[in-house]
């Protein structure tokens, strides 16, 4: 079984063919250097460098994979959630091929796509409690199996994706946040700043990043910074708040992630999204899960961040189930995962 996918949900062109469970070929084309001067993702900006990428991504995938169109088995692409103008390019496109080559059509779930990526290369789906960290969603699923997601937590303001941007460009470090406030982070002290852990203790499994951006913004006119060694001092101080801002972010995952895994009595908790790259995040929750006997499972770096691996891996699963989907179904921004 051999399935190409497309994914231009957001602002990642991507192209991949998977043949079963080997990865033929995945082609990305980032348009970070384009939305960086505009300080977040501009919609049509995205759509129009995701129809002058397809073409080019298309041939590469099919060249690297040593694979015809004609030998494509399936087609599949993002349907939803994300920006409707990007999410038309790669929808339409998968539906074209669908039909030029006679061959059916998968609409995916982009976060399904993140919520099966730890599972990439592995048999079967374990029973798991799955944790979606990205720029638009934070979430906690109870996953059963194929289909089978039960929403137990989400944002109920900003994603901790967004809040690392927003606060990345207060402190004026650029766009993405979530590296820059990494690297800077490895250099602070955690501790130095008392931020708000929001709604960790709130009895419920949604979370909350807006307060705790607001705090940082209301936190940075009382930083005093030294006249003298001016440059080192401020270094110093970027440092300590990126530390304690993203020591914030992890302590409220790692609490609602324990509690949705003790509620619902799962042995398996897993991590996905482009959050998930996030280093000292990972090591954390692997702590957690090594303390409380729970097996922790993570995307590799390269599937976390928006690619159109997995929205194969997850078609080649749902079609092995015996799905398809109509070439009538339009596409949907707001898609839920359940």
């Amino acid at each position: 079984m051999i399935i190409l996918a497309i994914e231009t949900s957001c602002d990642e062109t991507a192209v991949a063919i998977l043949r079963d469970r080997e990865m033929l070929a995945s082609e990305v084309a980032s348009q970070i250097a384009e939305h960086e001067k505009f300080g977040g993702v501009v919609p049509e900006v995205a759509s129009r460098n995701h129809l002058a990428q397809l073409p080019h991504l298309l041939e590469r995938a099919t060249v690297s994979a040593k694979i015809a169109i004609s030998e494509i088995d399936a087609f599949a692409a993002t349907s939803g959630p994300g920006l409707a103008s990007s999410l038309l390019v790669g929808n339409s496109t998968a539906k074209g091929l669908a039909i030029g080559a006679g061959k059916p059509f998968l609409a995916i779930n982009h976060l399904e796509g993140h919520l099966l990526s730890p599972f990439f290369g592995r048999e079967g789906i374990a029973r798991n409690v799955s944790m979606i960290v990205s720029g638009g969603h934070t979430l906690l699923v109870k996953v059963g199996g194929i289909g089978d997601y039960e929403i137990l937590g989400r944002t109920v303001d900003d994603a901790a994706g967004e809040a690392f941007d927003k606060v990345a460009k207060l402190l004026g470090l650029g766009y993405p946040g979530g590296p820059v406030i990494e690297a800077r982070a490895k250099n602070g002290d955690p501790k130095k700043f008392d931020l708000p852990r929001s709604m960790l203790n709130s009895g419920d499994l949604n979370f909350s990043f807006s307060g705790l951006k607001t705090a940082v913004r209301y936190l940075l006119p009382k930083v005093v910074i030294p006249s003298e060694n001016a440059s080192a001092a401020r270094d110093d101080v970027l440092a300590d708040l990126c530390a304690s801002f993203q020591q914030a972010v992890i302590d409220v995952l790692r609490g609602k992630s324990l509690r949705a895994l003790r509620q619902t009595n799962s042995r398996t908790l897993t991590l996905s999204g482009g959050v998930s790259c996030n280093c000292a995040l990972r090591e954390d929750l692997r702590a957690m899960c090594e303390k409380n006997g729970i097996e922790f499972l993570v995307a590799e770096p390269w599937l976390c961040t928006d690619n159109a691996a997995m929205i194969a891996f997850a078609a080649m699963l749902r079609l092995q189930n015996g799905a398809q989907s109509s070439l009538a179904d339009e596409i949907d921004p707001n898609l839920a995962l359940a």
